[in-house]
């Protein structure tokens, strides 16, 4: 009977590997002039994230959290920080800060103009959006081969692959967020004389801008996960920890280091999910007053008396 197996195989993995060995043989400076910029960026972040003393970090993280969000999400950051202090994991998570953060930057340096171009071009789209659904149905296991490969191992090719995963979400979202501008309002720009430019920075992008910070909070999100994943490629920070603590049998390691990047994650989530809200005209208290208004609880006005 005829069976599948009696069917030709064609070596694609073999034509795989020869054109990843390929690539990496014949286009060396290309990666490392990618590899470059990459590396420098991520030592500064990693520097500045360790030299801040833990005290001044914390107030720091609470004002910023404080001014992108609220008084709760920043009260939030301020205690899931000093909980990671006491799980004595500090400095690694300053690593996998530095490792998010950058690909954060490198990722919206990336992702926001491809997804203006393809939002303008229909060509260009229907070419980027297939690359963005392998790039996002891929496993995530699946890209370190192929990086190690270009990029070798450690911190820097992990970063690439982290920007790889992380980017896709942010192209998409600013495709859509362009897209889904109500044409009343475009065709308000055009009867106003505006241009194709002053059309697309001047309208568009501005209200596509929450559409946008939500795929910046998806970003963040998979960064995040991926950051993990990194690890088996000798990334360092908490999934180090995390691998570390597998390749022991360590549980109590491992959730130590589970629980930080929990906790860094919600941190970030909640901060990229606020900015992504629209805002509301009711303008936000100052920080003393909120802050008085928490501990000792508004008191009511006397009522006035009679005329």
């Amino acid at each position: 009977m005829f069976d599948a197996n009696d069917l030709a195989v064609f070596p694609v993995d073999v034509w795989i590997a020869d054109g990843v060995q390929w690539l990496a043989l014949n286009l060396r400076p290309l990666f490392l002039a990618i590899k470059w910029p990459i590396e420098n960026l991520l030592a500064f972040n990693e520097h500045v994230l360790h030299a801040v003393p833990f005290p001044v970090f914390v107030i720091l993280a609470f004002l910023i959290a404080y001014r992108l969000a609220s008084l709760g999400i920043a009260l939030f950051t301020a205690i899931a920080f000093v909980i990671i202090a006491s799980l004595g994991v500090w400095d690694e998570s300053m690593t996998t800060l530095s490792l998010i953060s950058t690909a954060i930057v490198i990722s919206t340096v990336i992702g926001i103009p491809i997804g203006i171009w393809c939002a303008i071009n229909n060509r260009v789209w229907h070419i980027v959006r297939p690359v963005l659904d392998i790039m996002q149905t891929t496993p995530t296991f699946v890209y370190l081969v192929p990086v190690v490969m270009l990029f070798g191992v450690g911190t820097v090719p992990g970063e690439v692959a982290v920007v790889i995963a992380a980017a896709p979400p942010l192209i998409r979202f600013t495709n859509l967020g362009i897209r889904m501008v109500e044409t009343e309002m475009v065709e308000a720009g055009l009867a106003f004389g505006a241009d194709r430019r002053q059309l697309l920075w001047e309208i568009q992008f501005p209200l596509a801008i929450p559409t946008i910070l939500g795929g910046l909070n998806q970003t963040v999100l998979t960064a995040m996960v991926m950051s993990v994943v990194v690890a088996m490629i000798g990334a360092e920070g908490l999934g180090l920890v995390v691998l570390q603590g597998l390749g022991r049998l360590d549980v109590g390691r491992a959730a130590v280091g589970g629980i930080a990047i929990i906790l860094l994650a919600m941190i970030l989530d909640r901060i990229t999910q606020k900015l992504a809200q629209p805002a509301t005209s009711k303008a936000k208290p100052s920080l003393w007053a909120a802050v008085c208004s928490a501990l000792v609880g508004s008191r009511s006005k006397p009522a006035a008396g009679p005329a």
